[in-house]
């Protein structure tokens, strides 16, 4: 069935250029503040909480509104909803260029997670419709991928360049300008595209998806301050209850918000569960590395985003090439996750010894794993839902990133945090036993850095408290 509504008047070049640019955006303003959060922090006198709601609650917005999105643009108009949703970022990100305290700058960033879910579901459901099945897909499907790596790399470079010359403000300044740029072109240039057979707004399903998603991804969030706190199983359990009923009410609707029965197609899961997996093991890994990097070597903000570069910068290179690479996609994507876990495994003891050489080979491997899995799964997620529903499709594997995302930096945080309070308890100034190989916390870390690390007020520590401790030297202990 086809979901062509009107001739079509562009290349497929130009449509391919113009709907890349979105994932391009999105990636590069959801990574910015990772190498500038510490003076973000100060800059905004953020309490113990605010650095991991600041850093957060874009995530808290991609994930709840990603299959809504998705949903809104097959039935509604593809184009109309990516115009949207970069008009809504543009004025989001001006709101946080100029937010004078913690709260408006999270509900900024909150509000640009809304609209970046709009730009990401509707402009893989465009490229979906312009290029049909065959080589010509994998071609656009990699290209596509290809710019999660280069937002990635372009994010963390502009933001900790534009903050070493003028203040952090600038780069939202800057992603506010281009999404405003992107509405523009996009309007003028996208045809308009939607489903033959638009479905009724589902509301039920709407706010218990909405809802239940954000009461998840809002429990791990604030695990990440202190899991025995009573707000975080409340907002476990209210998760529960309210996706549990959302798939209750979804299998007696005629017009689901999402085919449950998409879920018995073995690609649709694949997709789906390899999302889930790349960001929770991969994505939420690295959003926690630059802050590693900061605290237990003292790398600035642009040090720390020309290294991290050597991952993003192959992801970038190896998703464009993959239309080179003879292998399905989900060989594809086992390939990229091999290379991916091989990588990681050289950034062991990163928090220890910052071994450039290794480090360097760790992320260049797992970059091009990185770059594969995206090309595969951007593919996947085209290629396992009907034509009519590519951008249901689309916003059903983003939510599965993002939600992973968010599970695996608290689980990251978690770990590092729990394993440096251990050994800090053990050698409480952070010394260790010269000829034993223990008192490390999470990644390798002294366990005073590590302990710190899994602490939410680290921030503090590393806007202006005292630095990992030095052999023969007994630091002040960490603040609570």
């Amino acid at each position: 069935m086809s979901s062509v509504i009107e001739p079509t008047r562009v290349t497929q070049g130009a449509t391919l250029a113009v709907t890349s640019a979105a994932p391009l955006l999105v990636l590069a303003n959801f990574t910015a503040p990772m190498v500038t959060l510490p003076q973000m922090a100060r800059s905004l006198g953020a309490g113990p909480t605010g650095p991991v709601w600041m850093l957060g609650a874009i995530a808290l917005g991609l994930s709840s509104l990603l299959l809504v999105s998705g949903g809104l643009a097959d039935d509604h108009g593809r184009r109309r909803v990516l115009v949207a949703g970069s008009v809504v970022l543009a004025v989001a990100s001006v709101l946080g260029a100029a937010a004078p305290s913690v709260p408006v700058f999270v509900a900024a960033r909150l509000v640009q997670g809304g609209a970046s879910a709009a730009m990401l579901a509707a402009s893989l459901g465009i490229l979906g419709h312009a290029f049909p099945s065959g080589p010509e897909r994998v071609r656009a499907t990699g290209r596509y991928g290809a710019m999660l790596g280069l937002g990635t790399l372009l994010g963390p470079l502009v933001s900790g360049a534009l903050a070493a010359l003028t203040g952090w403000r600038a780069v939202y300044a800057l992603v506010g300008v281009a999404a405003a740029a992107l509405a523009a072109i996009a309007a003028r240039t996208l045809e308009e595209s939607r489903s033959p057979a638009p479905r009724r707004f589902d509301v039920p399903g709407v706010v218990l998806l909405s809802l239940g998603v954000a009461a998840l991804v809002a429990g791990v969030t604030e695990g990440r301050a202190g899991w025995s706190r009573p707000v975080v199983p409340a907002a476990f359990v209210l998760a529960a209850v309210l996706l549990a009923a959302f798939v209750a009410v979804e299998r007696r609707r005629a017009e689901p918000l999402l085919d449950l029965t998409l879920f018995r197609r073995p690609a649709f899961l694949l997709a789906t569960g390899s999302a889930l997996v790349v960001g929770g093991a991969i994505v939420g890994l690295l959003n926690y590395l630059p802050t590693v990097l900061q605290v237990a070597h003292g790398l600035t903000p642009l040090a720390t985003a020309l290294l991290f570069a050597v991952w993003s910068g192959p992801s970038f290179a190896g998703a464009l090439l993959t239309r080179h690479v003879r292998l399905g996609s989900a060989a594809r994507l086992a390939a990229g996750l091999g290379l991916t876990a091989a990588g990681f495994a050289a950034l062991l003891g990163v928090g220890a010894t910052l071994s450039l050489p290794l480090v360097v080979a760790g992320l260049v491997v797992s970059g091009v794993g990185s770059g594969l899995i995206n090309s595969a799964i951007t593919h996947l997620a085209v290629e396992s839902v009907p034509a009519h529903r590519v951008s249901m499709g689309s916003g059903a594997n983003n939510t599965a990133r993002y939600v992973g995302s968010s599970l695996g930096a608290a689980g990251v945080a978690a770990v590092v945090g729990a394993l440096g309070r251990r050994a800090a308890r053990r050698w409480p100034w952070g010394l260790r036993p010269a000829h034993r190989g223990h008192g490390r916390g999470g990644l390798g870390l002294p366990p005073l850095t590590a302990a710190r690390l899994g602490h939410p007020s680290l921030i503090r520590v590393t806007s202006g408290g005292p630095g990992p401790s030095r052999p023969g030297t007994r630091p002040a202990p960490p603040r609570t």
